[in-house]
This record gives structure tokens, C-alpha cells and sequence, in this order.
């Protein structure tokens, strides 16, 4: 019998894919289910993975070419092809002795047929299907990796398969101990819960002589409760009377870390679903995390002045009759101890740079190692975002099982190459090497020196928001264009309308900064360009068709900037006292993520201080911000006399890279002349 075997392209999903890239070359020796190429479709790329372990003979497509189900794309010499054949004889040999014991059993009485088929009534074992458990997504995932294959003896919690989230990669573990006697997934595969990965044959679930030997009434009756203790293994853990869960931090609208300034619970404690579990503090607003079930407090893990983010764990909750089972959670939970190992080798490289800025020197992190040998296991995905890199796979380090290469893999050697520097500093005066607008650092200076002196901290707000203002001021292009607009009848109509209010007792106020931002609207209306964003990667605009306004509130921590939406659609009495709450919750620290996020164009007003004119900071991902500083009496000329009017300065800055000082001095010329007739308004 031949071992040459060819390599036959499966199903793909789709009717033409094509060849990307060669994962192997004639002469190589590979094992079953490695990539042999890689295939890209209009929809995702993968591997074709070698059906045998063995050697690569002949390959018969090269990059570029179009391949389908059933094409062959190459043959291999298949390790132990010989013994494969005799095993194959073997195995025709034993079928024709079970086709000849086969009369002898159909001999036998029909009751005793029955009590076989029952599960685990009279066998020692029965064969279950272990499916893909809940993965926390609603979409289909990549299977990276097989973990077992037909024959291999396995305990519970062994991993079966490994899948590839966005997020995370995580092993599909085995919800029993027993013999994998069929495989329904190979690498390459998508799955998504409930998918079958394998059979398993398990111990049985205690069957004794007895029973085999009782009458055929008692093993009709055994064959039913067997399976109803089946359901009962199978059932979740809602049949449980409780089950411990984990609560974590959910997503806070925060990339890095925050602060616990409060606990509100205990061990011991019963609380109810929504019920508020810690308090946290960003630098924009304070909120509280959740319980997302009812049930006591087992244990809790966090205290006031830690520092917590998405993913941390909270507290552990005892639930009554809880909806999953524990084995559920498990896969799960895998990838939240390889997001924690993550986190807190991060929190020590973040603490080493922090280290070494203050020592003066550049925090760079560690490159990995360079390999040259040997190859790069990686998934399409990964290879996909390698190639978009330039990064040579055998470059990198794997961190993923059997030194597969990761996502974060990929990433973190590109942050280590980018970090490099490019030039040694010959003197102190040279710029940094990772800095990347090579700007000269500031020589430290002892001031106390000179006279006396006291160091006073930064609130939370100017720590967080000054790199975040020096990026925008550095990276942006501004442009200013200074203006005035004449006021004079819309501060004449506001007075009239707060004494109205006054007078029956409405409680509201109207403020001259509600027609600055119905003037900015109706401009954004008829220039969408001021109402956008650069894409991410800096081809296209992503022209926005709603309207909110973000409002720079001074506040005792800072300055924040809370977002007032669909401005265009409401009234100056509804924006009026929309500003007034809002601006109350931005000074009683009370604002939420949500209440800073969405916002399109910014309006900072200095109007209620002083100043005649000053150039504002463009808030990225925006494109453009309005300053408005403080109004003032001015003569103008009406063509036959000076007049008093009242004036009221506006600084627009824009980057230069959307907007064209033309566009923006029409911008700015539209928000002067809505302010000046507000019946332009309502047109």
C-alpha cells in the first residue's frame, strides 16, 4: 500500500479562495493539522492544514492562486504509511469476525438487547458529547489549535481545543474524564456555543451486578432512571440550590486605572441585583459598580484607595439557583487568569518605566529575543496583522500553547522595535531616543536654591488631561480664528425672558452661552466639516449626522467637559436648564463616563472671568473648538453715527489638516451672524 497521500483542500466556505502565502516547502516534515497554506476569502483568511503527519512531496499552487473544496494542493509521504496498512487489515480482519459473531448475537432474547441499549444499566461506560460552552460571544470564533485526537485518554478540565476571541485566546475544557473516541473539529474551524467538539466514552454511572441479574420489569424500569440521571449530571447548576460567582469591574468607559474611594459592602452582607458593590472615582466622573446577581457576599476583594479597571475582580457572590454550572464558568474564567497574569506583568513594566523616568532616563521595554530558527506558529489572524506590520513571525516570541504566537505577541515586539533608539545621546542636552518629535528635555533645576519655595501637587484631573492636552497641542495643526459677534438684542431678549421666569417663579436662568451653542449648531448644520472626525488611519472623514456639544465646566478638581446632545433639536428653555443640572453634577463630582463621551465640537467660555481673546486646545478626536471669552461695550460704526454695542469676542481654533482657513473663517463668520439675529436660528 502506498503511503504517498494527497493533500485535498476542505471545505472553505465560500466557492474561490486565494493563496497568500506557502507555510511549508518540499522536503519539509510537519505534523497533522499544521498550516500548509494560507487562503484568504472575502471574509476572513486561514490555514489548510496537512490531514498526516510526514513529509511535504510536492506542492502544486504557489501564491496567488485560486483554490476550492476538493483541489489538490500537494502530496506528503505519511510517517508509519506501512503500519497504516497493516492496522487497516487488522481492522478489516476484526469487522469480518464481528460480522460472523453477529448471528450468535441476534440469537440472543430480545429483552437482553434492550437492557444493553440502556445507558449505563448493564455496560461500565457511555459515550457523551462535550460541546463549546458559553465563550462570552455571540459570533463564531477561530479554533487555533486541536488539543486531543481519536484514543487519547483525557481527565476533566483538560483542554480539548483552543479558540481565538478578539479578546483573548482560551482552551475549551473537557466536561469529564474519559477516551476521546471521535473529533469533530479541526484547526481552522469556527465555533461558537453549543458546537460539538467530541464524543467521549466515561465511566458509567454505577451499575452493579444486581442489576443485570433482576427481572426484565426491573430492567425496563432501571433504563428510565438512568436517563433521568442523566438529565440530572447534565442539567446546570439551576437545579443547585446556590453556586458562587465572581462580580468584576465592567467596562467604565476608562482605559487605565481607577480609584476605589468607597466599599460598600462586606463580607456576610446580602445584596440584590444592581445593588452598588464599590464606588469609583475617574477623572471625569464618580460611579459605582454593580452587582450583577442577588446573593450574599462570600468574599471581598477590593478596599477603598486600591486601584481597580475593567476586569478586576470584586467580590465573590453566593447565589440561590444560579443559571449556569461551575464547569460553564470555567472556560471563562480561563482567560480572565491570563488577562490578570497580563495585567500584572503590564503594572511592572508601567512601574520599571516610571522607575526609570525618574532616574532620567527613557523607559524602553525589553525586546525579545531574536530566533531565526525553526517555524513561526501562528494563526491567520495573526499572520494577517504581521504582514500589515512588516513583522517577521520568527522574530517573535509565542506565548500561546506550544509557543504559538499571539496577538500581544505581535504587538509587544513592535512596541519594543518602535522604542529602540535611534540615536545614542552624545550629550545631556540630546534629545531622548523614543521621542518621537525629538524635542530637547528640560534640564532639572533646583529652585529652592534661589529662595523658598513649596511643592504642591497636581490634582487627579491636570495629571490625567495634561498629556492628553500636550498630545493634541503637539500632533494637531491649530489654526485660530479670532472674531466678534454683536449681541446687543440677543442680551436685551435674554434679560427680558429671565424676568419673565423670575416673575412666576420657574426657577430658570438663562444663560448667554445657550445662543452661543444654538448659534454653533445651526453653523455645524451647514458645515459638516467642523462636525467631524479624522479616520483612525488619517484617508477619510467620518461626518457625524448628530449634533452634541461638549461644554468646558471649571470644576475645585480641574477642568472637565461634559457633553449636552442633539443641541439642534432643542429649546433655549430645555438647553438652559439641561446646562444648569449638568453643570451642577460636573462641580459636585457626581458625572458620569457617559455624561463625557459623544461629543462632536467643544465650547470653552471664559466670558464670566475676563479676557479679550485666547487660543483653545482642539479636543481630539474632534476637529474644532470654540473660545468665548468676556463681552464688552464697543462704538460701532451704523454708516451715519458711532453706536454702543455690546460685543462679545470668539476664538475658533481648527486643525489645519481638515479644515482650510477659508472654510474656517465662514464658520466662524455664520456662529457671528446667528448670535447677531437669532431669527437666523429658525430658518
Amino acid at each position: 500500500m502506498s503511503d504517498i497521500q494527497k493533500i485535498i483542500v476542505p471545505d472553505v466556505g465560500g466557492d474561490e479562495v486565494e493563496v497568500i502565502e506557502l507555510c511549508v516547502a518540499v522536503g519539509d516534515n510537519i505534523e497533522a493539522d499544521e498550516g500548509v497554506v494560507t487562503v484568504e476569502s472575502d471574509k476572513a483568511s486561514m490555514d489548510i492544514p496537512a490531514p498526516f503527519e510526514g513529509e511535504i512531496v510536492s506542492l502544486s499552487v504557489s501564491v496567488g492562486d485560486k483554490i476550492k473544496e476538493g483541489d489538490v494542493i500537494g502530496e506528503m509521504k505519511v510517517a508509519g504509511g506501512d503500519s497504516a496498512g497493516e492496522s487497516a487489515a487488522e481492522e478489516s480482519s476484526s469487522d469480518d469476525a464481528s460480522q460472523e459473531e453477529a448471528p450468535k448475537q441476534e440469537e440472543a432474547p430480545k429483552d437482553e438487547s434492550k437492557s444493553e441499549a440502556a445507558p449505563a444499566a448493564s455496560g461500565s461506560s457511555e459515550v457523551i458529547e462535550v460541546a463549546v460552552p458559553d465563550i462570552g460571544s455571540d459570533d463564531e470564533v477561530d479554533v487555533i489549535d486541536v488539543l486531543v485526537s481519536v484514543g487519547d485518554t483525557i481527565e476533566k478540565e483538560d483542554g480539548l481545543i483552543t479558540l481565538e476571541t478578539d479578546k483573548a485566546t482560551m482552551d475549551v475544557p473537557s466536561t469529564h474524564a474519559g477516551t476521546v473516541k471521535e473529533v469533530f473539529i479541526s484547526t481552522g474551524d469556527k465555533v461558537k456555543e453549543g458546537t460539538i467538539v467530541i464524543k467521549l466514552e466515561v465511566a458509567g454511572s454505577g451499575s452493579s451486578s444486581s442489576e443485570s441479574a433482576s427481572s426484565d420489569a426491573s430492567s425496563e424500569a432501571s433504563a428510565p432512571a438512568a436517563k433521568e440521571s442523566e438529565k440530572q449530571e447534565s442539567a446546570p447548576a439551576a437545579s443547585a440550590s446556590s453556586e458562587t460567582i465572581e462580580v468584576a469591574v465592567p467596562d467604565i468607559g476608562e482605559d487605565g486605572e481607577v480609584d476605589v474611594i468607597d466599599v460598600l459592602v462586606s463580607a456576610g452582607d446580602t445584596v440584590e441585583k444592581e445593588d452598588g458593590l464599590i464606588t469609583l472615582e475617574t477623572d471625569k466622573a464618580t460611579m459605582d459598580v454593580p452587582s450583577t446577581h442577588a446573593g450574599t457576599i462570600k468574599e471581598v476583594f477590593i478596599k477603598a484607595g486600591d486601584k481597580v479597571k475593567q476586569g478586576t475582580l470584586v467580590v465573590k457572590l453566593e447565589t440561590s439557583g444560579g443559571s449556569s454550572s461551575s464547569a460553564a464558568e470555567k472556560p471563562a474564567e480561563a482567560p480572565k487568569q491570563e488577562e490578570t497574569k497580563q495585567d500584572s506583568q503590564q503594572d511592572e513594566t508601567q512601574q520599571a518605566s516610571q522607575q526609570e523616568a525618574s532616574q532620567g532616563r527613557s523607559p524602553v521595554p525589553p525586546a525579545p529575543e531574536a530566533k531565526n530558527t525553526g517555524k513561526a506558529h501562528a494563526s491567520p489572524s495573526v499572520r494577517r496583522i504581521a504582514r500589515e506590520f512588516g513583522v517577521d513571525l520568527t522574530q517573535v516570541n509565542g506565548s500561546g500553547p506550544k509557543n504559538r504566537i499571539l496577538k500581544e505577541d505581535v504587538q509587544a515586539y513592535v512596541k519594543a522595535e518602535l522604542a529602540k533608539p535611534r540615536t545614542a545621546a552624545a550629550s545631556g542636552s540630546a534629545p531622548v531616543g523614543d521621542n518621537v518629535l525629538q524635542i530637547v528635555p528640560v534640564k532639572p533645576v533646583d529652585h529652592s536654591k534661589f529662595g523658598e519655595i513649596e511643592e504642591q501637587k497636581l490634582s487627579r484631573i491636570q495629571k490625567i488631561s495634561g498629556p492628553f492636552l500636550h498630545r493634541n497641542w503637539a500632533t494637531i495643526p491649530h489654526v485660530t480664528q479670532f472674531d466678534e459677534a454683536d449681541i446687543t438684542e440677543v442680551e436685551e431678549f435674554r434679560k427680558e425672558q429671565n424676568a419673565y421666569h423670575a416673575k412666576i417663579k420657574s426657577g430658570l436662568k438663562i444663560t448667554p452661552l445657550v445662543f452661543v451653542m444654538k448659534a454653533v449648531a445651526k453653523a455645524l448644520e451647514k458645515y459638516e466639516v467642523f462636525n467631524s472626525s479624522l479616520s483612525d488611519d488619517g484617508e477619510s472623514l467620518i461626518i457625524k449626522k448628530f449634533i452634541n456639544i461638549g461644554i468646558a465646566v471649571e470644576t475645585p478638581g480641574g477642568l472637565v467637559v461634559p457633553v449636552i446632545r442633539d443641541v439642534n433639536k432643542k429649546g433655549i428653555e430645555q438647553l438652559s436648564q439641561e446646562l444648569i443640572e449638568t453643570s451642577k453634577k460636573a462641580r459636585e463630582g457626581k458625572l458620569k463616563a457617559a455624561d463625557m463621551q459623544g461629543g462632536t465640537f467643544t465650547i470653552s467660555s471664559l466670558g464670566g472671568i475676563g479676557g479679550t481673546a485666547f487660543t483653545p486646545i482642539v479636543n481630539a478626536p474632534e476637529v474644532a473648538i470654540l473660545g468665548v471669552s468676556k463681552s464688552e461695550m464697543k462704538p460701532k460704526w451704523n454708516g451715519k453715527e458711532f453706536e454702543p454695542r455690546l460685543m462679545v469676542p470668539l476664538s475658533l481654533s481648527y486643525d489645519h489638516r481638515v479644515i482650510d482657513g477659508a472654510v474656517g473663517a465662514r464658520f466662524s463668520t455664520e456662529v457671528a451672524a446667528n448670535l447677531t439675529d437669532l431669527r437666523r436660528i429658525i430658518l
